[in-house]
């Protein structure tokens, strides 16, 4: 009965949270480290961005050398940025024509870490590197994007639907292996052969590597033990994690 009534005060805050969000803002800059910056829409100036900064659809927010930053979202979804990260938050639970809530966020370069409920026939929420979009379905990943759009993700927990075709592919489950549109095909004009579209389902523990030319080089398992998941950067979003867990742990036993 406990745990009832910690599922329904845990519920009663998240529509709470989400009615203030609603109305003022949908997301908020929750931790600073360094050198933090907001670009509001329609501006090209960047402007400080402390803790507890709004963060709405339009804006970009970007990280500095020796810079870490937090947005924490409408239903506790949180997105940690690495040194020299920049992030265009194109829409953040903008109501579509289907009236699901759409959230699209694009790495434009460096690194981000993402926590993100698990996510309702109601919801949509995508992550964008400059060629590929990932599904989020509950996940706890990270994403990087190099200067060269070379782009690496890595999930810890659930799933990711990744493509180099997002509007044309249907994001439905398929193995580890790509799934295939067509092959390259000839188009008008003096134009190259187009490039072969796929989609991968990236499970816990696993990792995908996309070159610059939008190929997929590499996939498969990783393991906690790699030189890479020793990183201060890797070790600081699982303390972050832990603290998150334990709010929402703490809002349950209420």
């Amino acid at each position: 009965m406990k745990r009832v009534g910690g599922l329904f005060f845990l519920g009663f805050c998240l529509l709470f949270f989400s009615t203030i969000f609603a109305t003022e803002k949908r997301g908020i800059v929750s931790y600073v480290e360094g050198d933090v910056k907001k670009q509001p829409p329609a501006t090209e100036l960047w402007e400080n961005a402390p803790v507890n900064t709004p963060v709405m659809t339009g804006d970009r927010v970007r990280t500095y050398l020796d810079s870490r930053a937090e947005l924490e979202l409408i239903q506790l979804d949180i997105i940690r940025l690495a040194p020299k990260t920049i992030v265009d938050i194109m829409k953040l639970y903008e109501e579509t024509k289907e009236k699901k809530l759409k959230t699209e966020i694009r790495v434009e370069t460096g690194e981000i870490w993402a926590s993100v409920h698990e996510v309702s026939a109601e919801t949509e929420f995508d992550i964008a590197a400059p060629l590929a979009m990932a599904a989020i379905t509950g996940t706890v990943f990270r994403m990087k994007v190099d200067e060269d759009s070379t782009t690496q993700l890595k999930v810890y927990k659930g799933e990711v639907k990744i493509t180099n075709a997002p509007a044309s592919l249907n994001l439905t489950p398929q193995s580890l292996k790509p799934y295939q549109i067509q092959g390259p095909r000839p188009v008008e004009g003096p134009h190259e052969v187009s490039l072969e579209q796929w989609m991968y389902i990236i499970k816990s523990m696993q990792q995908i590597t996309i070159d610059k030319q939008g190929k997929v080089v590499s996939v498969g398992k990783f393991s906690p033990k790699d030189p890479e998941e020793k990183t201060p950067w890797v070790e600081w979003n699982k303390k972050r994690e832990k603290m998150r867990l334990k709010r929402i742990q703490e809002l349950e036993k209420k």
